[in-house]
């Protein structure tokens, strides 16, 4: 996979795993990066863990569930602003970012995300949390919910992924209804020799909608990202797991549908959360909505998938008015 497009992938996928917030200038700097870093022993290897507000010891803490899979927690770091009233939990999964690279097709079961996100909570001594996924990240925070409901206060659902087979279709409606020309581009972007990220940024911008543009990176989070280290994005488990493209899944998870786990969870306690212009689209959003009555649906004005990059001050209010709603209840 050519390099730039696994830039390009890996700010995409943010979406699925990377968006961030915009931060304002030199004051915000320093406060993207973590209070603690540490590794995670889990099954098949160790995580990087990062966190932030950790004098909060009397307030419910929040893991942010990175999409993918393949991505990694850089898109989440403006989120911790969220640390001025709770510790804000972040991490690369294995064989991603700053995590351990066995790539070790053993560990690319749904099952092993789900117990390394609960190696986190036992090792952080963290009786329960809220949880935040995004694209990818909601299956494993799903997944994660049913079975561990007694750690869970609450759970959001965003860039709603719990079905490969509703998304590839979603993708297609998607696909079909944009020009040719934007047809045309997707697939060379999606090749073995794509354009410059620039002209896939474009296209995909166009894909969403015609009102859809994305707000600009802050310099900060560009200079986090470069200065992270790890090895960042990783397209091997990624087209494993999924597949060569966004549009279309022929790896491990092409079957993949937790769609009948939404019985399992407190309806009450869970926030669908999609960007007006998301790949992951609001029929099909509202269907899991009338599989989950009583759940809420938060949709961002104006965002596409990535709405921490694309409306980063709205997704923030919605997050955090709702994580203080739980926390009361």
């Amino acid at each position: 996979m050519d390099k730039t497009f696994c830039y390009f992938m890996s700010r995409l996928l943010s979406i699925a795993c990377l968006s961030v917030l915009a931060l304002g200038a030199n004051a915000k700097y320093l406060e993207i990066y973590p209070d603690k870093e540490l590794m995670v022993p889990v099954d098949g290897g160790k995580v990087y863990v990062r966190l932030n507000g950790m004098k909060h010891t009397d307030a419910i803490p929040v893991v942010f569930i990175h999409g993918g899979p393949g991505g990694t927690h850089n898109g989440f770091v403006g989120i911790t602003d969220l640390a001025d009233e709770r510790m804000v939990i972040l991490y690369d999964q294995l064989d991603s970012g700053k995590s351990a690279r066995p790539n070790d097709p053993a560990n690319w079961r749904v099952t092993r995300f789900v117990e390394s996100l609960d190696a986190i909570r036992k090792h952080l001594k963290v009786e329960k949390w809220h949880l935040v996924g995004q694209s990818w990240g909601s299956a494993i925070a799903l997944e994660y919910t049913a079975k561990y409901p007694q750690h869970t206060v609450s759970t959001v659902l965003g860039g709603t992924f719990i079905s490969t087979p509703h998304w590839v279709m979603d993708a297609k409606l998607l696909i079909n209804a944009a020009p040719q020309t934007v047809q045309d581009t997707l697939k060379q972007c999606e090749s073995s020799q794509p354009p410059e990220a620039s002209v896939c940024g474009a296209a995909y911008s166009k894909l969403y909608s015609a009102h859809y543009s994305p707000s600009k990176i802050d310099e900060a989070i560009i200079a986090y990202e470069e200065n992270i280290g790890g090895s960042g994005f990783n397209p091997v488990i990624y087209n494993a797991m999924w597949g060569p493209s966004e549009f279309s899944s022929t790896g491990v998870l092409k079957h993949y549908d937790a769609t009948h786990l939404l019985a399992d969870i407190d309806p009450n306690r869970t926030l669908f959360m999609i960007g007006q212009y998301d790949s992951a689209r609001i029929d099909t959003v509202q269907n899991y909505l009338a599989l989950t009555p009583g759940a809420e649906l938060a949709v961002v004005p104006g965002g596409a998938h990535g709405i921490y990059d694309d409306r980063p001050l709205v997704t923030l209010a919605l997050l955090r008015s709702w994580l203080r709603r739980k926390d009361a209840e």
